[in-house]
C-alpha cells in the first residue's frame, strides 16, 4: 500500500511502567512493529492484560512512550511545525555522532555472535545472548538513524551539517510559517462570517449594528495585513526551495544519497512532542471508552458532555445558539434524539450512555478513534447496534478505528485487519479472514479454537493452553509463548523470533509458523 494511504508508522514501540521496587518495571508494550492505514478498522484482540488497552493509549500519547518510534501522517510536519524539528537540524553534528556511536555498538555485537556461533566452547545459551544483544543494538540503531534521515533524507552522507543545516532551516520554518498564516486566514475569514450573520441579525430586529460593524471592519483590515505577509512569505518559500532543490541536485546519481533521500518523509514523530503540541493533535485523535457509565460526568447534561471538547479545542468561542445547533445534530448522527440534550447521564440506559460517549468523541471530527472494548459492557443485542452505529460513522467520516476486544467473533465482523497481541508484543497480523482461515501463530491457532461453536464437526478441536499467562515484570527469554505452546523447539526458549511478512500483509513472529505446506523458512536458523 501507498504510503499516501498510511496514518501511523510504529517502529519497536515500548511502554513500560516502573514499579516501587528499585529497577522493576512492568512491560506492558515491548516492541511493537506495525502500520495502520487511512480509513480502515485495525481489530485488535488477545487476552486481559496482553497489553491492548496499553497499546491504544500509547498511539494517542495518553502515555508518554518508553522507546521507540511512532509517525503520525493526519497532518503534515509544517503544519504543527514541532520544536524537535529545529532542535534536531540546529544540532545535527551532535546527533550524528550519536548515530556513529550506536552504528558501532550494533557492529560490535553482531560480530560477537557470530564469533561465539564459530567457537564450539561456547554454550548454546550464550550464542543465544548475543543474538538478542545484537537484535536490540540494531533497533536502537535503525531508530536513531530515522531520527536524523526522516528530516533530512540523503543530506545525511555531508560530513559538514553546517553546509546544508542553513538551507534546511530556512525552508522548514518559510514552509511552517505560511502554514501558520493561512490557519490564522481562515479562523478571521470563520469570525467574520460569524458577524455577518449576527449583523443581519440584528439588522431585522432593527436593532443597532454600530459595534458589529466596526469589529467586521477590523476583522478585514487583519486579514489584507496578514494576506500581503503570506504573499512575502511565499516568495521567500519560493527561493528557499529553489535553493534546495539545487543543493539536491548536485547529489543526484549518488547512490548512496538516493537510498537515503527515499526515507525521507512527513511523518510526525508523536515521541518527540512537546505537551502543548500533543495538545492540538488531541482533537485529531479520540478514545472512546469501556465503560459507560463511569466515563461521563454524572453533573454534566448531555449537552456539556458532547460541547466540552468543542470549547476545549475552540470549536466555538462560547455556548450559544449555534454551538447548541451543532452538538443536537451530532447526537442525531449517534442515533440520539435532540430533545435529550439537557438530561443527565443517570437517564439514560448502556446503550444509550454509549453513543453519548461516541458523540462526544466523533464531535471533534477525529481522524483516528481507539474504541477500547467499547462493546464488551454492553448486551450482546445492543453490541450489534453499536457496532452498526460505528461502522456506519467510519463510511460517513472516512474514520480509521483501533478496535480493541477480546472477541473475536466481534472483530471478525468489524474489522479489516486484526492483530493479535501477547504479553506487549504482536504475535500475528492480518487481513481478517486469513486470520480465520490460514492461522501461523500458535496462540491465535488456540484463541479461534476457544470460540463457542454448535458445529458438532468443530468438537474435540479444543486447544488447552497450559500453564498461566508469564508476568510482564520478568517476561520469559526468546518466544515469550513458549511456556504455553505446544510446538515449541530449543530456539523458541532462547531467541526472540522476528516479526516477518510471510504472505502479502500476513505477518508473524513465530520461529516456526504453522502452515507447513507453503515451505516457509525458520526466522532463525537453528544452532548445530
Amino acid at each position: 500500500m501507498s504510503d499516501d494511504k498510511i496514518l501511523f508508522k510504529i517502529s519497536n514501540l515500548k511502554q513500560h511502567f516502573p514499579l516501587k521496587t528499585k529497577g522493576l518495571t512492568v512491560k506492558a508494550v515491548n516492541g511493537v512493529d506495525v502500520q495502520i492505514f487511512r480509513g480502515e478498522t485495525l481489530g485488535l484482540v488477545g487476552e486481559s492484560g496482553c497489553g491492548k488497552s496499553t497499546f491504544g493509549r500509547v498511539l494517542l500519547q495518553l502515555y508518554r512512550q518508553t522507546d521507540g518510534k511512532t509517525l503520525y501522517y493526519g497532518q503534515s510536519l509544517e503544519s504543527l511545525a514541532p520544536a524537535y524539528v529545529k532542535e534536531t537540524l540546529v544540532n545535527l553534528s551532535k546527533y550524528k555522532q550519536r548515530l556513529a556511536d550506536l552504528q558501532k555498538d550494533y557492529q560490535d555485537s553482531a560480530a560477537l555472535h557470530e564469533q561465539l556461533k564459530e567457537d564450539d566452547s561456547q554454550s548454546v545459551q550464550a550464542v543465544y545472548e548475543a543474538l538478542n544483544a545484537s537484535q536490540e543494538a540494531e533497533k536502537r540503531y535503525r531508530n536513531a538513524y530515522l531520527d536524523i534521515v526522516q528530516l533530512i533524507g540523503g543530506f545525511i552522507i555531508v560530513e559538514d551539517p553546517s553546509q546544508i543545516t542553513p538551507l534546511l532551516l530556512d525552508a522548514f520554518q518559510q514552509s511552517s510559517e505560511q502554514h501558520r498564516l493561512q490557519g490564522l486566514l481562515s479562523a478571521l475569514q470563520l469570525e467574520v462570517e460569524e458577524v455577518q450573520r449576527s449583523i443581519r441579525h440584528a439588522q431585522k430586529g432593527n436593532r443597532s449594528t454600530g459595534t458589529k460593524e466596526r469589529r467586521l471592519s477590523q476583522l478585514q483590515e487583519k486579514i489584507r495585513g496578514i494576506s500581503a505577509t503570506q504573499e512575502r512569505v511565499a516568495q521567500d518559500l519560493a527561493k528557499a526551495n529553489r535553493l534546495l532543490d539545487d543543493a539536491r541536485k548536485e547529489w543526484s546519481g549518488n547512490e548512496e544519497f538516493e537510498t537515503h533521500e527515499r526515507l525521507r518523509d512527513n511523518g510526525i514523530d508523536l515521541s518527540r512532542l512537546t505537551f502543548s503540541e500533543i495538545r492540538v493533535l488531541r482533537k485529531d485523535m479520540q478514545l472512546i471508552f469501556q465503560d459507560p457509565y463511569s466515563s461521563l460526568n454524572p453533573r454534566m447534561t448531555v449537552g456539556q458532555i458532547i460541547g466540552e471538547g468543542l470549547l476545549a479545542h475552540r470549536f466555538f468561542k462560547r455556548d450559544g445558539e449555534e454551538m447548541q445547533a451543532y452538538v443536537m445534530g451530532v447526537m442525531e448522527e449517534c442515533g440520539l434524539a435532540p430533545y435529550m440534550i439537557h438530561r443527565y447521564p443517570h437517564q439514560f440506559s448502556g446503550g444509550q450512555r454509549q453513543r453519548i460517549g461516541i458523540a462526544r468523541s466523533l464531535a471533534l471530527k477525529p481522524q483516528f478513534v481507539v474504541c477500547d472494548e467499547a462493546v464488551s459492557a454492553l448486551d450482546v443485542s445492543i453490541q450489534a447496534q453499536i457496532i452498526n452505529l460505528l461502522r456506519d460513522l467510519k463510511e460517513k467520516s472516512n474514520l480509521t478505528y483501533l478496535f480493541i476486544s477480546h472477541d473475536l467473533a466481534v472483530v471478525k465482523y468489524i474489522s479489516d485487519r486484526i492483530g493479535v497481541m501477547y504479553l506487549g508484543n504482536f504475535v500475528e497480523l492480518a487481513p481478517a479472514r486469513m486470520i480465520f482461515t490460514d492461522t501461523l501463530h500458535p496462540y491465535t491457532e488456540a484463541l479461534l479454537a476457544a470460540i463457542p461453536t454448535t458445529d458438532r464437526t468443530d468438537q474435540g478441536k479444543m486447544i488447552l493452553l497450559e500453564g498461566d499467562i508469564p508476568s510482564p515484570i520478568k517476561p520469559p527469554e526468546g518466544c515469550k509463548f513458549h511456556t504455553r505452546c505446544r510446538y515449541k523447539t530449543e530456539i523458541c526458549t532462547h531467541v526472540v523470533p522476528l516479526w516477518r511478512e510471510l504472505e502479502a500483509g500476513h505477518f508473524v513472529a513465530c520461529h516456526h509458523p504453522l502452515t507447513r505446506s507453503k515451505d516457509v523458512p525458520d526466522a532463525v536458523p537453528t544452532q548445530d
